[in-house]
């Protein structure tokens, strides 16, 4: 049964496909060390945006931004203001959220896994890149998925969309409803599909958004969109100059796997604290660091493909986190050195790098949201749409 709310939706993934639907508002294993308990964590060290080795950045006046028309590397100051856009204004038209669950014995592409609590991995002692999980094991899981509609979409027509990761987020749907109703981006769906459970190697999450191919993509595509369309009478755009994946952590390195292994579906991508590092479980002989080959081997060593890319990383975010002591582990350089990589091959990109910010570092989100949806859809149509 169905409850309609009047509030902004953004769209973050799940699993499965056995439908209830609530609308509302607002990874062979190498031969196996032992488990271990996932290592405590100790705080990162503050990075140097002037870091030898680290791009050519422009340091913006504290609390200012780069405009959202402009390539390049750009330094964000210390203080971290929310924008107006995280707020609802008054007068706003506001976009209705949909929810709806999935479950994992619906989906021939996630059937579902998971780690057993309290367990790691180990490093494999033949080879020290390698993560060795000896606990995962089959796992059901229910995926919760959000769908935002604007006020201003006309029902049937089609549509541009975004995509997003570890599911709902009611702040993106506020600032789509201001940035919309001041067409600084396009009339859009926004579908927020939560993670199947878990993190990192082992996990359902792991295998979703850390390895490396389009299987997440395709997912998405033949088990999430047209339940979005059937259900909610919206059109979605089949041109991938109208499609936007964005995603945090490895949501965000899941956003870019997406555009990069399916380029005739996706062109934009919005990343924070990309988890462009090797974390990818089970081993993949082709992409043996995981994500870390964005900018160590498939960047540099492809044609450059149509995507316009926005990343952001904080000097406090993630440093070797995990038993993996491989030298591909530090979030702030994986982050700086995909920077180059697109930089070298002409990519249309933007590149943030925040000071007195952590992982997935939430002012920062506040502060700098609005702009970095702005910068993805540059050059798609702004059409003032009305019901």
């Amino acid at each position: 049964m169905l409850r309609q709310f009047s509030i902004v939706l953004f769209v973050g993934v799940m699993a499965g496909a056995g439908v209830a639907q609530t609308p509302i508002s607002s990874q062979p294993i190498p031969s196996t060390p032992p488990a271990t308990v996932r290592p405590a964590r100790t705080p990162p060290p503050v990075r140097d945006p002037h870091t030898p080795g680290y791009v050519a950045a422009k340091e913006l006046p504290d609390g200012t931004l780069p405009s959202a028309n402009v390539d390049g590397n750009f330094i964000l100051g210390s203080t971290h203001n929310a924008a107006p856009e995280m707020e609802v204004q008054q007068g706003v038209p506001r976009g209705t959220v949909y929810e709806f669950t999935m479950n994992s014995t619906d989906s021939k592409i996630y059937p579902g896994i998971a780690r057993e609590a309290n367990t790691f991995g180990t490093a494999d002692p033949n080879d020290p890149t390698r993560m060795v999980v000896t606990t995962s094991h089959p796992a059901a899981y229910i995926r919760h998925v959000g769908v935002y509609v604007p006020q201003q979409y006309v029902p049937g027509t089609v549509a541009p969309f975004l995509v997003g990761a570890d599911g709902i987020d009611h702040g993106l749907f506020t600032v789509l409803d201001n940035l919309i109703a001041q067409h600084r981006v396009p009339v859009m769906i926004a579908i927020s599909i939560g993670n199947g459970g878990g993190d990192a190697q082992g996990s359902e999450r792991g295998l979703e958004y850390d390895t490396m191919s389009g299987l997440y993509a395709e997912f998405v595509e033949k088990e999430v969109l047209p339940l979005v369309e059937k259900q909610y009478n919206v059109k979605l755009t089949h041109d991938p100059d109208g499609r936007a994946t964005m995603g945090a952590s490895s949501g965000g390195s899941c956003a870019m796997a997406m555009a990069w292994y399916h380029p005739e579906l996706y062109h934009r991508v919005l990343t924070r604290s990309g988890t462009f590092v090797n974390q990818q479980w089970p081993h993949n002989d082709q992409t043996p660091h995981g994500a870390w080959e964005f900018p160590e081997h498939l960047i540099p060593n492809s044609p450059a493909k149509p995507l316009r890319i926005w990343m952001e990383v904080g000097d406090r975010d993630n440093f070797n986190p995990n038993a993996l002591h491989d030298e591909m582990h530090d979030w702030v350089v994986a982050n700086e050195r995909m920077a180059k990589a697109l930089a070298d091959k002409g990519y249309h990109y933007q590149f943030v790098f925040a000071r007195n910010a952590g992982h997935t570092d939430r002012d920062v989100r506040a502060q700098i949201l609005p702009e970095a949806l702005e910068y993805i859809w540059q050059g798609y149509p702004i059409s003032a749409a009305t019901k």
